[in-house]
């Protein structure tokens, strides 16, 4: 039964990660044939609000005080907001391959904060393996400085995209006992409707301006893509591994989306590989294997007690 729980886990994380790494090159597309960054980000947000809504008539139903109901407004804020907004609007920006290789920074961070938050160890291996992902980010980064395209990249975008992986672990470093707390539709209905209700007022005029012209059917089918597979299904897959998985063992699946994303991208003919994304690719991962591999605070203390 464990070994059923933990397969299901791991195909959970794997759809989510390939579903993502498809999205950045699926979703760029949609961005430079009609859509543009805000009006994408509202129609992930709203879209997959209402689905969520709906999915929640059929899940078991659970009480949420109004205590927890407030406290989903931080969540919103990080993990949706300004995430969200953040990765989307950047990926308008610059290229999806580089917009991949910065998702993987995300357990890096992940680290970081919970070393100020929740007070882990930092070792020497996450030291290294710090440097190591900046080091890449930094190449990465610098690079896009240099050629300023959407197919290279964009220094604009790839901050954007940065500060959105940062958003995303300061979720999960603050809000993961809410989150265990109740079931996947419970939370992000709740985070769901939180976004929309930050975002609609401010976004509702621009979109329908863009929906006032001609938007290719092909468009709409990636704009469906991006909302239903890699927001829905994504959110809910992603959740349902790290029910189960180790946060290090989750961090691990990080690695699926670039090599999905820049696969898709050079097929698509929407991005191009150069020797300083490989460069950068390698830095940034080995500098993640590097900080998940390193030990614990709970580690450490079963090897204190084991002496």
């Amino acid at each position: 039964m464990k070994d059923n729980k933990a397969l299901i886990a791991h195909l959970a994380m794997f759809g989510a990660c390939a579903g993502w790494g498809l999205m950045a090159p699926i979703g760029k597309d949609a961005m430079t044939h009609g859509f543009d960054g805000i009006t994408m980000v509202t129609f992930r947000v709203v879209g997959a609000c209402l689905l969520f809504w709906i999915a929640s008539l059929f899940a078991p139903k659970e009480q949420v005080p109004m205590r927890d109901k407030l406290m989903f407004i931080g969540a919103a804020v990080f993990g949706l907001v300004c995430n969200q907004c953040c990765y989307t609007i950047g990926l308008s920006i610059t290229s999806p391959i580089n917009a991949s290789i910065v998702t993987t920074s995300m357990p890096i961070f992940a680290m970081l904060l919970a070393a100020l938050i929740l007070k882990e160890p930092i070792t020497g291996k996450k030291t290294l393996g710090v440097l190591m992902g900046c080091s890449g980010a930094l190449i990465l980064i610098l690079t896009s400085a240099a050629h300023a395209s959407d197919k290279v990249g964009d220094i604009r975008g790839d901050l954007l995209c940065l500060f959105a992986q940062f958003s995303f672990a300061l979720y999960l470093s603050l809000f993961n006992p809410l989150i265990r707390r109740y079931n996947v539709f419970t939370i992000n209905k709740y985070m769901f409707s939180w976004a929309t209700l930050m975002l609609l007022p401010f976004t509702f005029n621009h979109v329908s301006e863009v929906l006032a012209a001609p938007i290719p059917v092909r468009t709409w089918w990636e704009v469906a893509y991006v909302v239903c597979i890699g927001t829905f299904f994504g959110y809910i897959l992603t959740m349902v591994g790290q029910r189960t998985l180790r946060p290090t063992v989750v961090s691990v699946y990080n690695y699926v989306q670039p090599i999905v994303s820049v696969a898709a991208s050079l097929l698509m003919g929407i991005g191009i590989l150069k020797p300083t994304h490989a460069l950068a690719v390698i830095l940034v991962f080995s500098g993640v294997w590097l900080v998940t591999k390193s030990k614990s605070r709970k580690d450490m203390e079963k090897e204190k007690v084991t002496d």
